[in-house]
């Protein structure tokens, strides 16, 4: 598992977190999808990046 893959799992992990926050705090939904957007886009990239395809 390369850095840079690790960092973008480590980061959409903590971005899913963040979800789950502004959903108890009922935060706008505008907002949870556009975090929900970012976490799924960082936990994709992450997963393409691993060597483990290959």
């Amino acid at each position: 598992m390369s850095g840079l893959s690790t960092v973008l799992i480590v980061v959409g992990l903590f971005l899913l977190g963040g979800i789950y926050s502004f959903v108890k705090q009922q935060m706008p939904r505008s907002l949870i999808v556009l975090l929900s957007i970012g976490a799924g886009m960082c936990l994709v990239a992450g997963v393409v990046r691993l060597e483990v395809w290959n």
